[in-house]
């Protein structure tokens, strides 16, 4: 019982990252733009180096306004440059170089620059509190609602932007929207998750529910089973085996990956 409680909060914060994660999944496979997630973590990261490098610890509310702003320039010009002309991929993977590398020139400057590191990376769900998971499940249960209510529209721009552009959606306008949701989301799970995790939340669950099903409705079911089965696996190998959390869910969804190629290769046919 007493280990229960204990992996509670970590296990509540996995459900609540796969409930929205799995969703802007699918709008990021369907835009062809997969390494935004990493991207916009990683100038969240950045925001949350900078604030250390200000005496402001990474789980603080000044922390989080700090990434949270940063975030929001980034998404504010990942929607302002979508274009035909060049692709999105090059721009996105040049955003997270360069504040990757501006996050290592920040961190080296102090004294504890490599730990901070580690913790962005990996993250620390493991020690999430309770009130980072009311926090963050507040943010995401509005946010969702947004998303809910024009999910036609975002979708539409996801998966037909030039057509859509023809017709006279205002693509840029709702690809805003999509970005601001998306960088208020990776902004909060960065703090408590860590990039990799982040990254695979979003990631892993919506390419294996896309393996199987093609309605956004099935991928979501099977997304989200897919996301909350790897994260009890996880923690659970996590406590057993003293392993870091982070990284253990990550192996976990990248092992029922491969499973999943599989089971569809030569069973599902």
């Amino acid at each position: 019982m007493t280990e229960i409680l204990f992996l509670l909060p970590a296990l509540l914060a996995c459900f609540i990252l796969t409930g929205i994660h799995v969703y802007l999944g699918i709008h990021v496979i369907s835009r062809g733009v997969i390494f935004l997630d990493i991207a916009l973590a990683q100038v969240a990261a950045l925001g949350l180096t900078i604030a250390l490098l200000f005496e402001f610890h990474p789980d603080t509310n000044v922390a989080y306004l700090f990434a949270l702003s940063i975030t929001f320039i980034a998404a504010v010009f990942f929607s302002y440059i979508r274009s035909e002309k060049y692709p999105m991929e090059a721009i996105i993977g040049i955003t997270f170089v360069v504040c990757s590398a501006l996050g290592i020139l920040i961190a080296d400057r102090m004294p504890h620059g490599v730990e901070h590191l580690k913790y962005i990376l990996s993250g620390n769900i493991l020690w999430v509190s309770w009130g980072q998971i009311i926090k963050t499940a507040v943010i995401y249960s509005i946010i969702g609602l947004v998303l809910l209510r024009y999910h036609q529209k975002l979708m539409l721009t996801s998966i037909a932007y030039t057509e859509s552009k023809r017709s006279g959606v205002n693509v840029r306008g709702w690809d805003l929207l999509f970005y601001i949701a998306f960088g208020f989301v990776i902004t909060s799970s960065v703090q408590i998750a860590g990039i990799l995790l982040v990254f695979s939340f979003l990631i892993i669950p919506a390419i294996s529910s896309m393996i199987f099903y093609k309605s956004t409705k099935a991928r979501l079911i099977m997304g989200w089973l897919f996301g909350l089965i790897t994260s009890l696996i996880g923690i659970g190998m996590s406590y057993l085996f003293d392993l870091p959390t982070g990284p253990a869910i990550v192996t976990v969804m990248g092992f029922f990956l491969i499973l999943s190629f599989v089971v569809k290769r030569y069973v599902a046919r």
